[in-house]
């Protein structure tokens, strides 16, 4: 009888302690995970209830061993690789080719919370909780870019406004969550594309997580509309918390000096932490000078990097909105990442450079309750290797963070100075290589991924300048993917949390050999006290600024094969109003710079054909703010570009390109032919409009 008691007491107890710690957490759904696409205060402490990330790719399944004789292999979705890119065979081909394969299969509660794909055929079906019934069925490339256009629910929302926040780029960052397991199933023709990444939430077991219903978008209406809103404008529609006043700091660096700007006392929090450099060289001044903060008396500062390079558009100011980051085109940097500290924080500039530097800005403290082994500094760390060499031989693993702790990874950039002389991305491309993100002593990456552009949600070595909330590319100088190249990827929905520890690597891995490369870059992160890294000071040398080699020539190779390449000053016929302008942007460093006499002005440029043959013909112009529209000619008639276009608008605000412009495919005779550029006008407001040619090339083809 006693005993008997004793057992019910027991049991009783245990009842309650499982009431008391599972009906007191908060139910996971959709309406909760939307709102934890635009809150960064959340990730200021160590997640609760606790997860992982993982990803499911289509990385080439012969990389098994780190640093094994596969471990660089690259057969990630094009179709016919040696081994199927998938978790399992669960129908042999039949046929006409088409098999089932196994995509993903998760037991336990968890979400998707991001979907990527360059492009896929055939189609997928997702199952939620070990249903018979898909809540998805359809075709592949459209779940994977705009899953919620399949559901009629998602009618009332304006789809544009949707793919440029929910979807970014080639991802989908909606999330799907379900309480007891998720299948994806993919069925399609090994021979055809399927490129694919998929990021997953693992809750731990026991988590309450109510499963994703198409009926979510109408009952999570006002989240769905409040995370866009927050999503499309964060400048202006992300709410400050704080009810303190800014502090602002203004102060002049000299030269070789490490000043502190401003002091704290805690427990705070930075909600926004703003700055802006004044120097004569401002490029140089924003690579040079090194931001330090250093939160609770650490004796290195937690932040440390250039302050060009922290606010991810360097080197110099490259305008762009996302969510925890801003640049504007004054110079004014803005980070919205929550930084909290418990007793202190200083923010510490550093002059590596020769001239003097005047920095102004701003922080916002907001009031923060500063919880034991939960709370978080932020952390960003930048490093830089120079004069390395890029390779499709000689592949490396370059480290962007090796961590010891506990914490969570929130963010990536990366500075590239590529030199390469190929002007095409089929050559001069440096990011095949795949992430890789070892969490917590794995054996095997948790994360591996398909090529360095789809880590950052683009594909294919896309060199268009594009901005969203998560992701973006504010630099590429071109052409294709020559010169310097920026991107950046904030992780805040697919955040990586880690309990011991982190080791995040990108492979290098370029078209072809390329030395005299440079590669910067920085993993973001919030840790606990007590996290040590591979971090190393940032010397005089490493912060120096990135310069491209004098006097480039285009290179005949890969994607520029059987060509040949005309400066344009060279072949002009007519040298009136132009004028040559020096620059290491431009081949053989000079570029002719036409200005027009109003709309219809031209300009011609005589080349020599040698046999009769079909050609291609490029004109690589420079983009910049002050350039107009032109159209083409050749031999005396209308000539349209590669897709039909009739024009080429050269107006780039803020920054400065080079681009290739490729005209129809045509038939030459042997002989002088003429290229005529004619002048379309500009925006109204551009004073003195330029065109600006850097060379001309022609392309035999079928060689």
């Amino acid at each position: 009888m006693y005993s008997r008691r004793i057992y019910l007491f027991l049991m009783a107890s245990l009842f309650l302690i499982l009431v008391f710690c599972t009906g007191n957490q908060t139910e996971v759904t959709t309406g909760i995970l939307l709102k934890e696409m635009t809150d960064l205060w959340r990730l200021t402490e160590y997640p609760e209830p606790e997860y992982r990330t993982v990803q499911f790719s289509s990385y080439d399944r012969r990389s098994t061993v780190p640093g094994g004789p596969e471990w660089f292999s690259n057969s990630d979705g094009f179709g016919g690789e040696p081994i199927p890119n998938f978790e399992q065979v669960l129908t042999e081909p039949d046929e006409e080719g088409k098999g089932v394969y196994l995509i993903a299969d998760v037991k336990g509660p968890g979400a998707i919370v991001r979907l990527w794909s360059a492009a896929i055929s055939g189609d997928v079906e997702l199952f939620l909780d070990g249903g018979s019934e898909p809540v998805y069925k359809g075709k592949a490339d459209e779940f994977f870019h705009s899953p919620l256009a399949y559901f009629s629910e998602s009618k009332p929302f304006h789809s544009d406004l949707l793919a440029e926040t929910l979807c970014q780029r080639d991802a989908s960052y909606f999330p799907i969550p379900f309480s007891e397991g998720m299948r994806l199933v993919w069925t399609g023709d090994l021979e055809t594309l399927h490129f694919y990444e998929v990021q997953v939430r693992l809750y731990a077991e026991g988590t309450r997580v109510k499963t994703f219903s198409p009926k979510d978008l109408s009952e999570y209406t006002e989240d769905i509309e409040r995370t866009v809103s927050i999503l499309s404008d964060p400048d202006h529609n992300l709410q400050s918390l704080s009810k303190e006043k800014e502090v602002s700091f203004d102060s002049l660096i000299e030269p070789g000096q490490k000043k502190e700007v401003l002091s704290l006392k805690g427990p705070k929090a930075l909600e926004r932490f703003t700055v802006k450099l004044h120097a004569d060289e401002k490029d140089k001044a924003l690579r040079q000078t090194v931001l330090h903060i250093k939160c609770d008396h650490h004796p290195w500062g937690q932040v440390q990097s250039p302050v060009g390079d922290f606010f991810g558009a360097a080197p110099g100011v490259n305008p762009y909105v996302s969510l925890p980051f801003s640049v504007y085109p004054d110079g004014q940097m803005v980070c919205r990442f929550p930084m909290p500290f418990e007793e202190e924080c200083k923010i510490i500039l550093e002059n590596l450079g020769k001239q003097v530097v005047r920095a102004e800005g701003s922080v916002l403290p907001a009031d923060y309750d500063w919880k034991e082994g939960r709370s978080m500094h932020f952390r960003a760390r930048w490093r830089a290797d120079h004069n390395i060499t890029a390779s499709n031989k000689d592949v490396q693993d370059l480290a962007f963070l090796i961590a010891f702790g506990k914490g969570l990874y929130v963010g990536t950039t990366s500075y590239i100075l590529n030199p390469c002389p190929v002007p095409t991305s089929y050559g001069n491309w440096w990011g095949e290589g795949d992430e890789k993100i070892f969490v917590d002593d794995e054996k095997f990456p948790s994360v591996f991924g398909t090529g360095s552009e789809d880590y950052y949600n683009y594909s294919w070595s896309s060199p268009d300048i594009f901005l969203f909330p998560y992701c973006g590319q504010p630099r590429n100088d071109g052409p294709g993917n020559r010169g310097f190249v920026t991107n950046f990827r904030w992780h805040i929905m697919d955040c990586l949390p880690f309990k011991e520890n982190i080791r995040f690597f990108m492979e290098l891995y370029s078209h072809e050999v390329t030395p005299g490369m440079s590669y910067a870059r920085i993993g973001y992160h919030y840790a606990c006290p007590g996290v040590t890294d591979d971090h190393s000071a940032i010397m005089p040398d490493d912060a120096r600024e990135g310069e491209l080699p004098e006097n480039w020539i285009p290179a005949a190779r890969m994607g520029a094969r059987n060509s040949v390449f005309y400066p344009s000053e060279e072949i002009i016929t007519d040298a009136n109003q132009t004028a040559v302008t020096a620059g290491r942007m431009w081949s053989e460093g000079r570029i002719l710079t036409w200005m027009p006499q109003g709309e219809g002005s031209s300009k011609e440029f005589a080349f020599e054909i040698q046999e009769k043959g079909t050609y291609r013909i490029y004109v690589t112009a420079g983009m910049n703010p002050n350039s107009g529209r032109i159209s083409f000619r050749v031999d005396g008639k209308e000539a349209l570009m590669a897709g039909g276009e009739s024009t080429a608008d050269l107006y780039s605000p803020f920054r400065t390109l080079l681009r290739n412009f490729r005209l129809d495919d045509r038939e030459l005779s042997p002989g002088v032919h003429r290229l005529g550029l004619v002048f379309k006008g500009a925006l109204p407001e551009t004073k003195g409009p330029q065109v600006n040619i850097d060379f001309i090339w022609i392309q035999k083809t079928g060689e």
